[in-house]
């Protein structure tokens, strides 16, 4: 049984993966005879996120006020 499925499922995998490669490799040969343009779309994104690394860039981390200690507040009471 395990023979019978090994015969049949390696040469429908090796297919599959022909038929996968011959499909990315006339995809890319298509995307390569497009004109390069850039949606409105992305160009927004690419926008917003230039502005938002900007932002991050200018950050300034709050200080954190530590709480007095609790043992120093004894000691002067």
């Amino acid at each position: 049984m395990y023979k019978i499925f090994m015969l049949i499922a390696i040469p429908v995998l090796i297919i599959g993966w022909v038929a996968y490669w011959l499909w990315m490799r006339k995809i890319t040969e298509e995307e390569k005879k497009q004109p390069k343009k850039e949606s409105q779309r992305l160009t927004k994104t690419k926008s917003e996120v230039s502005e938002w690394a900007q932002k991050m860039k200018d950050f300034k981390k709050p200080e954190i006020k530590k709480p007095p200690n609790q043992y120093e507040q004894k000691d002067q009471n």
